[in-house]
C-alpha cells in the first residue's frame, strides 16, 4: 500500500486484548468483517454465537439483551426502537389473516390503535376484554384467538388485574399471552413466575424508554421470552422487519441499569407520599394507585408484588370531582410549575397529562368515579416540593 488514504482504512494495528472497565465497550457496525468465506457462510447470529450484520447484534447489544433477560427472568431477548415497536413485532410475528387478538380495554392506547388500524386492514380481528374480570377473558377466547395482551397496572387508570389468573386462562386455552411489563420494570413482580410455581406469561415486552433508560432521552423497547421456539419466531420477524437500535442508545441504557433498583424505589417512595396527601384532598373524587387499599385491584397487587410494601412504580392518577369541568382541570395542569406537561414517564422530571377517558374506553368502568382524569408521573424531585406544586396549582384552579 503506497497511498495514505488506503493505508488509513486498512491499517494493520489492533489494540491488545484484555481491556476491562466498568462500562461495556460501544461497538458500532452495519458491516461486520469475516476472516474468510467459510466463516462468512457458517457464522450464526440467531444463538448469539457470532456476528453477521449490525442489525443482528453486536457485543454491546448482546450484553444489554442478556442483562435484560436477568432482570425479567427470561432467556431470549430482542431490542427494538420503542415499546410500541415491541408490541408491533409481537403482533406481526404471531398473527396472520383470520386470527384474533384480545386486548384489555384499559391497555396502552397505541396497542389498541394498532389493532384498529394496521391489524384490522390485514384481516386480523380484535376484541377488548375487562382485565378486572377473568371470566370475561375466558368467555371471549375463541378458536381464532391466537394472542392475548395483558397489562399491569392498566394504562392511565392503574387498575391491577389478577395477572396470574389471566395467564392461567391463556395457558389452559393454549393461547399465547403477552404482557406489557413497562410499569413493573422487572422489579415489581416476575412476569415468568406469577404464582411461585412457574406460571407465567409467554412474552414480556418492556418500554426501555421508561425506567431502564431513566433519563427521558432514549427510545427503545425489548421483547423477552423463555421459550426458544417462540423466541425464534419473534427473532425471524424482527430480522425481516429490519428493526435495529443505535449503539449509543444501547450504551445509555447499559449505563443506567445499575441504578435502576435505586431509582425505581425513589420514584415509588415519593409517589406514595403524594398519593397519601392527594387522598385527603376534597378536589379529588378518586385517587388511583395500586398500593391504596381502595384502588381497583389492590388485593391483586398486594398478593403479586409482596404485601403492602411491595413495589408500585411512580405513577398515580386522580379523578376530579364533577363540579370541576375540563377548563378547571386544564387550568390546574397549566398552573403546575414542577410537573411539566409531557407524555412518557420514568425519567428524572415529573410529568402530568389530562386525559379524555371516555374516548379511551368502550364503556365507563363501574369502579371509576365520574369526572376528569389526570395522570402524574413522579420524577426524582423532592416529594415535599412536588406536593407544594400540586397545592399551589389547586389553589390557582378556582
Amino acid at each position: 500500500m503506497t497511498e495514505l488514504s488506503t493505508h488509513l482504512i486498512h491499517h494493520p494495528y489492533a489494540p491488545p486484548a484484555g481491556f476491562v472497565a466498568p462500562q461495556v465497550g460501544v461497538y458500532k457496525a452495519s458491516t461486520v468483517i469475516f476472516p474468510n468465506v467459510a466463516a462468512m457462510r457458517s457464522t450464526e447470529w440467531k444463538d448469539k454465537s457470532g456476528y453477521t450484520y449490525g442489525l443482528h447484534g453486536t457485543p454491546t447489544s448482546f450484553v444489554l439483551e442478556e442483562r435484560l433477560c436477568t432482570l425479567e427472568g427470561g432467556r431470549e431477548c430482542l431490542l427494538v426502537p420503542s415499546g410500541l415497536a415491541a408490541i408491533a413485532n409481537v403482533a406481526l410475528a404471531l398473527l396472520k389473516t383470520g386470527d384474533e387478538v384480545l386486548i384489555p380495554d384499559n391497555a396502552y392506547g397505541p396497542n389498541k390503535t394498532l389493532a384498529e388500524g394496521e391489524l384490522k386492514n390485514w384481516g386480523i380481528s380484535h376484541r377488548y376484554y375487562d382485565a378486572m374480570n377473568p371470566a370475561d377473558l375466558a368467555a371471549k377466547i375463541s378458536p381464532i384467538t391466537k394472542l392475548v395482551w395483558l397489562e399491569a397496572a392498566g394504562s392511565v387508570t392503574l387498575e391491577f388485574p389478577d395477572l396470574a389468573q389471566l395467564a392461567r386462562i391463556c395457558r389452559q386455552r393454549g393461547v399465547t399471552s403477552a404482557l406489557d411489563n413497562t410499569w413493573g420494570a422487572g422489579l415489581a413482580f416476575a412476569p415468568f413466575d406469577l404464582d411461585g410455581a412457574g406460571l407465567g406469561v409467554d412474552v414480556s415486552i418492556h418500554a426501555l424508554t421508561k425506567y431502564p433508560s431513566g433519563g427521558g432521552d432514549v427510545l427503545m423497547g425489548s421483547i423477552i421470552t423463555r421459550e426458544p421456539a417462540l423466541g425464534l419466531r419473534l427473532k425471524l420477524c424482527h430480522m425481516r422487519l429490519g428493526l435495529g437500535v443505535g449503539a449509543n442508545d444501547v450504551e445509555a441504557v447499559l449505563r443506567a441499569l445499575p441504578s435502576l433498583v435505586l431509582r425505581y424505589a425513589a420514584h415509588d417512595r415519593a409517589t406514595r407520599a403524594l398519593v397519601q396527601w392527594a387522598s385527603q384532598r376534597p378536589e379529588f373524587a378518586q385517587v388511583l394507585h395500586p398500593a391504596l387499599a381502595d384502588s381497583p385491584g389492590h388485593a391483586h397487587w398486594k398478593q403479586l408484588c409482596g404485601s403492602e410494601t411491595g413495589s408500585a412504580a411512580g405513577l398515580f392518577s386522580v379523578i376530579f370531582h364533577e363540579r370541576f369541568d375540563g377548563s378547571h382541570v386544564d387550568a390546574f395542569c397549566d398552573a403546575l410549575r414542577l410537573f411539566k406537561l409531557g407524555y412518557s414517564w420514568g425519567g428524572p422530571m415529573s410529568l402530568v397529562v389530562p386525559y379524555e377517558l371516555a374516548s379511551m374506553r368502550q364503556v365507563w368502568p363501574d369502579h371509576l368515579a365520574a369526572g376528569t382524569l389526570v395522570r402524574f408521573s413522579v420524577g426524582l424531585e423532592s416529594a415535599a416540593d412536588l406536593q407544594s406544586d400540586l397545592q399551589q396549582a389547586l389553589a390557582a384552579m378556582v
